[in-house]
C-alpha cells in the first residue's frame, strides 16, 4: 500500500484520497452576461437550411398552382375600331401622319403594330388597319 506524508508528520493511506481530494476542482463558472457561441456542424447546418427554405418552397408552390388562374366570365365585350386601308405607295409612317397629325409618327406606328399584331412595319396595298381609339377622329 501506498501512502503519502503530510507536513504535520501524519501518514494517510492513499485508498481513502478520493478524486475530488487528489485534484483540485476547477470551476467553468461564466459570468452572468457571458455568450456561449453556438457551433454548427455541416449536417445541422444542411438541416437549417433546409427547414428555412422549405416554407419557400411550399409557398412557390402554392402560388404556382392557384395565382396561374383567370376568372373568365360569360360576357362579352365587342370593342369597334375605325379602320384604315392602306393604298399604293403608303408606309406606316405616311398612314401615321394621316390618322393623327398632331402625334409623333413613331408613337403612333407603334400603337398600329401592337393592335394589329403586324410581325414587321411592312404594309401591302388594300390592307385593313384598326386605327387605335386615341388616335381616332
Amino acid at each position: 500500500m501506498s501512502s503519502t506524508a503530510l507536513s504535520h508528520g501524519a501518514v494517510i493511506d492513499a485508498a481513502f484520497l478520493s478524486a475530488a481530494d487528489a485534484a483540485p476542482a476547477r470551476t467553468t463558472a461564466q459570468p452572468s452576461g457571458a455568450r456561449v457561441r453556438l457551433r454548427l456542424t455541416r449536417r445541422g447546418r444542411a438541416v437549417l437550411t433546409a427547414l428555412v427554405a422549405l416554407p419557400i418552397v411550399i409557398g412557390a408552390f402554392v402560388f404556382a398552382l392557384n395565382g396561374g388562374g383567370a376568372a373568365a366570365s360569360g360576357d362579352r365585350t365587342h370593342v369597334s375600331f375605325q379602320h384604315v386601308t392602306v393604298e399604293s405607295g403608303d408606309s406606316l409612317w405616311t398612314v401615321a401622319e394621316r390618322i393623327a397629325p398632331n402625334a409623333d409618327p413613331r408613337d403612333v406606328i407603334a400603337a398600329l403594330v401592337t393592335l394589329n399584331g403586324l410581325d414587321s412595319a411592312v404594309v401591302s396595298p388594300g390592307q385593313d388597319l384598326a386605327i387605335p381609339t386615341q388616335y381616332a377622329h
